[in-house]
């Protein structure tokens, strides 16, 4: 017995020294960015040949897997480069930590600041990857989903990362711990269909019957039930759905006609399903509160452990619903996309829970998800070749257009707005009030609207980034990722060759329209405008090339130092950030504007590289619509001395192109005999002295 114990003593003792020999040893075997994942770590293996993981130890227990996202997803930013991320995560799916290796995000490193980003990060840290993760949902009801705060001006970038994130972690977890194993690929057979009735494809189970009693609901629990019944009515069921994969053929074609199932698959991409719901029952799938395009805080879906992200298309939206057979009376129906990265199996059973909220007390609300069970019919599908299993990804900017269809349009019609008042300048131009109106309206659309809301401010940033893209492997998808900002440009380099850079400059730039208001105030508060001599003014216009010019050549040796110079446009802090920033960027902002007081769009006239870049594109525009007369410069300088307040016209009354706004100012003149001088003075009789 005394044998034993000592044995037992020496056994206890032998291996604490191993554990305190391995604590001595782990600064030199584990290194230092994995124990910040791992803080309990004392060993790692090499990574694995098949794939790019490394596995963690503490002594011989597994404690889980640390990667780098680039090995695994290529999201690329709006920087144009992927975030590259290494992640941690246990051998339970959640993830222990994440450090961010490398990234050219500007709002982070030149905007926001990366904290603002490191912060956004931390909110995954805890989780598991069989989570729901939502992003800046207005509905925050569900106990279920996982809410994240997204991060102000930085939209596109906190997708980037969310999606590197969630992408790469599910393809480690599907590969290398127990229950994710992703299900055996199926792809849909495209070939099977025929005309099948509504009672045929319940029948087949092609489509799925979700059926909630009211009786049954209330059955639950009494306070449920008391939910249950002010929802509820005697004549109807609580639940009453149908579900339906509509991207099938054998589904969608029945149900849709084969004109409407093709425009369905016109806004799908490769990997992608429409899951379609009807709803019949007293409780409905979306609350009243629910936004198209987004995901429902009632509605969520699970596949083998795993959350899937089911979002709203807004299908008819522009479309009423069309079917081609005859249906019940549905009180709703939408369609929701499953994205390709979510790693569903359209072939296997998934579930969906319909969620409702009801308080068990006073100060309590508790939640209850009723669920339900779908097993799509095998004979829709056959199994998958082997060169055909690794489905494409949808890009994200197609996710970001999407998603932002009010956005695009209003730019859209504003920019048909545009066009419409430069093809009709010149009748516009009969009426000073009319064109005054249009005017106001005009910039303060630009500034509230295309500024502050939809970020859509070009910058001097884009010209060369455009230039050294070209330079190297181009890639479209980096300008795609903004909509408004790839709309405005395309407008903007078009008309350029049509009308100069005036369409910009004076119509499009928030920052410019925001000078111009200081101007109104300026007028208003009848603070009088400093007039630049001639010799002055000519020198003060180079100014803004030789700004470009250093710009350009700065991005070809340092793209980042080029950022960091490009702060001298003030609009990142104006209109991207809203003055909230750290103070020299808001007073130098300031600054400007309050010189915009006295010198009209000082800015614009003298500093402003993108203007300067514009100007040198532009500088002969094929239409010059801006009317002269013999007498402009020649007696006439009413133009030139009181109406162009940024001193486009010469002395001999021609107009600088590649300096004008086109405000259109010059033009109402000319067009009013009330304001034109040279009319004004031609009506007058003349006076013809007798001689005696």
């Amino acid at each position: 017995m005394r044998l034993t114990h000592l044995l037992n003593n020496l056994t206890l003792l032998i291996g604490a020294l191993l554990c305190l020999f391995s604590l001595a040893n782990h600064a030199n075997t584990v290194p230092v960015n994995i124990a910040q994942l791992f803080p309990s770590a004392t060993r790692i293996e090499t990574s694995l040949d098949n794939l790019a993981v490394t596995p963690v130890y503490q002594l011989n227990e597994l404690l889980g897997y640390a990667f780098e996202s680039d090995d695994f997803t290529q999201f690329i930013g709006f920087s144009g480069q992927s975030i590259n991320l290494l992640i941690g995560l246990d051998t339970q799916g959640v993830i222990t930590g994440i450090i961010v290796l490398s990234h050219n995000e500007p709002i982070f490193l030149h905007g926001l600041g990366e904290e603002a980003m490191f912060g956004f990060i931390a909110q995954y840290l805890g989780h598991s990857i069989k989570e729901r993760f939502i992003i800046n949902s207005r509905e925050q009801h569900s106990a279920d989903n996982i809410y994240l705060d997204g991060v102000t001006r930085a939209t596109i970038s906190v997708l980037v990362i969310n999606d590197t994130i969630i992408a790469s972690a599910l393809k480690v977890a599907r590969q290398k711990l127990d229950g994710f194993l992703a299900a055996h690929p199926h792809q849909i057979k495209q070939d099977y269909y025929h005309p099948l009735t509504f009672e045929q494809l319940l029948e087949k189970e092609y489509v799925h019957h979700w059926v909630v009693t009211t009786k049954d609901a209330m059955n639950i629990s009494p306070k449920l039930a008391q939910k249950v019944k002010t929802l509820s009515n005697d004549f109807e069921d609580f639940i009453d759905i149908y579900v339906a994969f509509v991207n099938i053929p054998m589904i969608g074609r029945n149900l849709l006609g084969d004109e409407e199932y093709a425009r369905l698959l016109e806004e799908l991409s490769p990997g992608e399903h429409a899951l379609m719901l009807f709803n019949k029952g007293q409780y409905s799938f979306v609350s009243e509160e629910f936004i198209p395009q987004t995901t429902s805080s009632r509605l969520s879906a699970e596949q083998g452990g795993f959350p899937v992200d089911v979002r709203d298309i807004d299908f008819y939206s522009f479309s009423p619903p069309t079917f081609a057979m005859e249906l019940p009376k549905f009180d709703d129906q939408r369609v929701f996309r499953i994205k390709s990265q979510s790693g569903f199996d359209i072939s296997q059973p998934f579930s969906l829970n319909l969620s409702v909220n009801y308080h068990s007390s006073f100060l309590n609300q508790q939640e209850h998800a009723f669920p339900f069970t779908s097993a799509p019919s095998a004979v829709l599908f056959e199994e998958t070749p082997d060169d055909l299993t690794s489905m494409d990804q949808r890009p994200l900017w197609q996710k970001i257009w999407l998603d932002r269809p009010v956005q695009i349009g209003l730019t859209v019609l504003y920019l048909l707005f545009v066009l419409w008042v430069f093809l009709t300048q010149h009748a516009l131009a009969k009426s000073q009030t009319k064109m005054h109106q249009l005017r106001f309206a005009s910039l303060a659309f630009v500034l509230f609207f295309l500024g502050f809301y939809a970020q859509g401010q070009l910058s001097v940033v884009n010209i060369y980034t455009l230039l050294l893209a070209l330079g190297s492997d181009f890639n479209i998808a980096v300008f795609l990722l903004d909509p408004v900002i790839f709309i405005l440009w395309v407008f903007v380099f078009v008309t350029l060759f049509l009308w100069g850079r005036g369409i910009f400059c004076g119509w499009l730039c928030p920052f410019g329209a925001l000078q111009e208001f200081m101007g109104m105030l300026a007028t208003k508060l009848r603070i009088r405008q400093l007039k630049i001599s001639p010799k002055h003014h000519k020198f003060g216009q180079k100014i803004k090339y030789l700004v470009l010019l250093g710009l350009v050549v700065c991005s070809f040796y340092s793209l980042t130092m080029a950022e960091k110079l490009a702060e001298i446009e003030p609009f990142k802090t104006s209109i991207t950030l809203n003055f909230v920033r750290y103070w020299p960027f808001v007073l130098y902002a300031l600054l400007l504007l309050v010189l915009s007081l006295k010198i009209h769009k000082v800015y614009c006239r003298y500093l402003c590289p993108l203007g300067a870049g514009l100007a040198v594109l532009g500088r002969y525009p094929l239409f010059k619509w801006l009317t002269r007369r013999k007498e402009c410069g020649s007696p006439c300088q009413l133009c030139r001395n009181k109406k162009c307040a940024i001193d486009a016209i010469e002395a001999t009354g021609a107009i600088d192109y590649k300096e004008c706004i086109q405000c259109l100012e010059c033009l109402v003149t000319i067009e009013s005999p009330q304001l034109c001088v040279v009319d004004k003075y031609n009506k007058r009789p003349i006076k013809i002295r007798e001689v005696k």
